[in-house]
């Protein structure tokens, strides 16, 4: 990978990262549901008109959308609601990657290898370490949102991989964006009937620039831009070399939260961060550090 592609990898994790600060913000002016689905409305508007549909059928469009998109967010959106600390909440959102794992090799029969257990053991004992400490304070039911929502990215990933097996190439692109298409409705339908519609009036009438430009960057930094420049990565390199930029995520997620906010954390939680990004490392480099010893 050259310099410049390497910049954008570091230009995507960032745009990623400073996207809980936005949702911080956001949440703290409008319901969260409410939120999603606006931002999922400037996704797909007016791109929608400007971009074929994946192809895919509409049926696994959906299915993907409501665990991939709408059940994603909608939890993370409450979670960092209900108090789980959002540069916290950006690590936690990693574990994804082992749910994923785990219910590819259980539903798609994918191989489970030394290194994707190790990490999966030692990540798990640091989720254990911030679930802990945080069922010791007010934000638990936060923690448990966000985890949930790291299981639904994990379950939406594996019927992504299902539902385009066999298709032909398609930019990631349109499939953020016909995928906001498809999941406005059922969120704004979900806002309705929890959050209810008195909530959406005084949400409009006290919105203000900071809410404006929260779910501004969160439609088109971290959707539109992120996923944009993260697809025509993918599209140039193997997903192996693309990957290992993820980690950065909650480094900037953790550091620009500490600095916007003042958000810190115990030395419990430092603990259980530190084996979570082991954990993670571990299971994106583990194989590659194998092969190299193999070949010594």
């Amino acid at each position: 990978m050259n310099r410049r592609d390497m910049g954008l990898g570091v230009i995507v994790a960032t745009f990623w990262g400073l996207n809980f600060i936005a949702i911080k913000l956001g949440v703290a002016e409008v319901p969260p549901l409410m939120l999603v689905a606006i931002r999922f409305l400037l996704v797909a508007i007016p791109a929608v008109f400007f971009m074929p549909r994946p192809p895919i059928s509409w049926k696994g469009l959906f299915i993907m959308s409501m665990t991939l998109y709408v059940g994603q967010f909608g939890f993370l959106f409450l979670g960092i609601k209900l108090g789980m600390p959002s540069g916290l909440a950006s690590l936690v959102h990693q574990s994804q990657a082992f749910f994923t794992l785990l219910l590819a090799v259980a539903f798609l029969k994918e191989k489970l290898h030394w290194h994707h257990l190790t990490g999966l053991l030692i990540a798990g004992s640091g989720i254990g370490i911030i679930a802990y400490e945080q069922n010791a304070g007010a934000s638990a039911l936060g923690f448990w949102m966000v985890l949930t929502a790291s299981f639904s990215w994990g379950v939406g990933n594996v019927i992504m991989r299902k539902v385009t097996l066999g298709v032909p190439p398609f930019s990631m692109l349109s499939l953020v964006v016909w995928s906001g298409l498809v999941s406005v409705l059922p969120t704004a339908l979900l806002s309705l009937v929890i959050e209810g519609f008195e909530s959406w009036k005084v949400a409009y009438a006290s919105m203000d620039w900071i809410s404006l430009a929260s779910v501004a960057y969160l439609a088109y930094g971290a959707s539109l831009i992120g996923y944009g420049l993260w697809g025509r990565l993918l599209a140039k390199y193997p997903a192996t070399t693309v990957a290992p930029f993820s980690l950065l995520v909650p480094v900037v997620g953790i550091s620009s939260t500490a600095l916007f906010f003042g958000e810190s954390i115990t030395l419990l939680q430092g603990a259980g961060s530190l084996l979570v990004m082991v954990g993670l490392m571990i299971n994106v480099f583990g194989g590659r550090i194998f092969k190299f010893y193999k070949v010594q």
